[in-house]
C-alpha cells in the first residue's frame, strides 16, 4: 500500500535549477521583499505565545536588499540568515537543523519563488505503507471498496469547484505538492483566509518538522490546460487567483507525535489548517472574497452508515495522472480502522493517486448544501481507494485555534 503522501521533485538537478532563478530574479527586480516570521505550537499556550513579525525592506539602488535589524535578529532567533535564505539557502537545509521542535513554524514570503515551472515540477515520490499498519486492526474495517474511476472536473475549475486548489511547499527531499480546500472562518464570516489540507502537507510527523515555503494556489490551472500548454504558461495563467502564503499553520498533536512518511499511525488525525495572506496585493479582499466561496466544516461527522455519498476532490500527480488536472471521485464510504483506539476513518473507492492528498471530502449537509467532512490521507500502492479522517473535537480544536488567532485582524 501507499500513503497518499505529498508529491515532490525527485529530479534534483532539474529542480534545483528551476528553483533558484525565481528567487534571484525576485531579489534583483522587486523593489520590496516581504517577510513574515511565525511560530506555531501544538497547544494554545505555545501557539498564542509566539508573535508574528513582518516588514518591508526597500531596494538601496545597488542591487542589495536591506533588512531592518530587528527583523533580521528575529529571523536569526529561528535559525534563518535572511541573506542566505533569499538566495536559495532553503534548498540546502542541514537535516538536523530542519528536524526542529514541533512548535517552530517559519515561513518567510519569497516573492516570485513559486513560478509556473516550479509548480509544474512538483512530482510524486511513490512511497509505501507497511501492510502491518492495517492488517492487525482490532476496530471495524469494511471490505475493500470497488474502484471508482476519478472524473476530470470540467474547466473552468473556478466555476465548478471554486474552493479547490493546490498547496506547494519545500522539504529536505525536494519540492512538494498537495491538494487543499478554502473553508469558512467563524471569526470572519464571508471573509475567510483559511485553507484545509492534510497534516502531512504541513508537517513531517514524528521524525520531522514543519515544511517550508508553504503557499496555496486556488483554482490551479483554472482553464484546464494540457501538460504541453503548461510548459509555456505564465504564472498568472496557472494561478489566476494569486499565490497565497501560509503565515500560520496548525495540525493535530497526534499527527506530530505519531505521523510518518508512509502513513498508517497518526492518519486518523491527519488534517491541518493554514491561515494565508496574498503574495501580491488583493485589493483588501480575503481569500474567500477572491475566489467567491468557502466550505463550512462539519465537526460532528456522521457515522459511516449514515452517509450516502462523499465526493473527494484533488489534483493527482502520480501516474497515470500528471498533476495538471482537477479530478473528483464520488462513492458511498465504508470504514477503515488503523488503530482500535483511534477514530475509524472514512474509505471510498477512487483511482486518484499521490498529489490528491489533503483534498477535501464533501457531503451534502442536512440543508442540502456541501459541507467538508474529511480530507484525503492514505491509499494503496496500486491505487483504487482513498481514506480520510473523520472530524471531531480534535479537528475542531485545530480549526478554532487558527481562527481565534486572527480573530482581531
Amino acid at each position: 500500500m501507499r500513503s497518499i503522501r505529498p508529491s515532490f521533485t525527485a529530479r534534483r538537478g532539474k529542480g534545483a535549477r528551476r528553483g533558484t532563478s525565481p528567487v534571484l530574479a525576485a531579489v534583483a527586480l522587486s523593489s520590496a521583499l516581504a517577510l513574515t516570521a511565525t511560530a506555531c505550537g501544538s497547544s494554545d499556550t505555545k501557539a498564542d505565545g509566539k508573535s508574528t513579525v513582518s516588514a518591508t525592506s526597500s531596494d538601496t539602488g545597488d542591487g542589495k536588499i536591506k533588512i531592518p535589524d530587528d527583523i533580521r535578529d528575529k529571523l536569526k532567533e529561528h535559525g534563518i540568515d535572511i541573506d542566505k535564505w533569499k538566495n536559495g539557502a532553503w534548498k540546502n537545509w542541514n537535516r538536523d537543523d530542519w528536524l526542529r521542535e514541533a512548535d517552530d513554524y517559519i515561513n518567510p514570503i519569497i516573492k516570485g519563488l513559486w513560478s509556473s515551472g516550479r509548480m509544474r515540477d512538483a512530482n510524486d515520490p511513490d512511497t509505501g505503507v507497511d501492510t502491518n499498519d492495517i492488517s492487525g486492526d482490532q476496530g471495524v474495517t469494511d471490505p475493500t471498496p470497488a474502484v471508482v474511476n476519478a472524473k476530470a472536473v470540467t474547466p473552468t475549475y473556478h466555476a465548478n469547484a471554486a474552493t479547490a486548489g493546490k498547496v506547494f511547499f519545500d522539504s529536505p527531499e525536494g519540492t512538494m505538492v498537495c491538494s487543499a480546500t478554502v473553508v469558512e472562518d467563524p471569526a470572519h464570516p464571508a471573509k475567510s483566509n483559511l485553507v484545509w489540507t492534510a497534516g502531512h502537507c504541513v508537517h513531517a510527523g514524528k521524525k520531522g518538522g514543519w515544511y517550508r515555503n508553504i503557499a496555496f494556489v486556488p483554482s490551479y490551472n483554472n482553464a484546464g490546460m494540457k501538460t504541453a500548454q503548461l510548459e509555456t504558461a505564465t504564472r498568472d495563467q496557472v494561478a489566476p487567483y494569486g499565490v497565497w502564503w501560509g503565515d500560520w499553520a496548525r495540525t493535530s498533536q497526534q499527527w506530530i507525535d505519531q505521523g510518518g512518511e508512509t502513513g498508517g499511525q497518526g492518519s486518523s488525525y491527519d488534517y491541518a489548517v493554514i491561515h494565508v495572506t496574498p503574495e501580491k496585493g488583493s485589493g483588501g479582499k480575503s481569500l474567500e472574497e477572491t475566489v467567491g466561496s468557502a466550505l463550512p466544516v462539519n465537526f460532528n461527522a456522521p457515522a459511516v452508515p449514515k452517509v450516502s455519498s462523499i465526493t473527494a476532490t484533488g489534483y493527482p500527480e502520480a501516474k497515470p495522472y500528471d498533476g495538471s488536472t482537477l479530478y473528483q471521485c464520488t462513492d458511498k464510504p465504508g470504514r477503515l480502522s488503523i488503530n482500535a483506539s483511534d477514530p475509524t476513518m472514512y474509505r471510498i473507492g477512487c483511482s486518484m493517486t499521490g498529489g490528491s492528498s489533503g483534498g477535501g471530502w464533501v457531503e451534502a449537509g442536512s440543508d442540502g448544501k456541501p459541507t467538508l467532512v474529511s480530507n484525503t490521507s492514505i491509499g494503496p500502492v496500486t491505487s483504487g481507494w482513498l481514506a480520510g479522517p473523520r472530524l471531531g473535537d480534535v479537528a475542531k480544536g485545530v480549526y478554532d485555534s487558527v481562527s481565534k488567532k486572527f480573530a482581531d485582524q
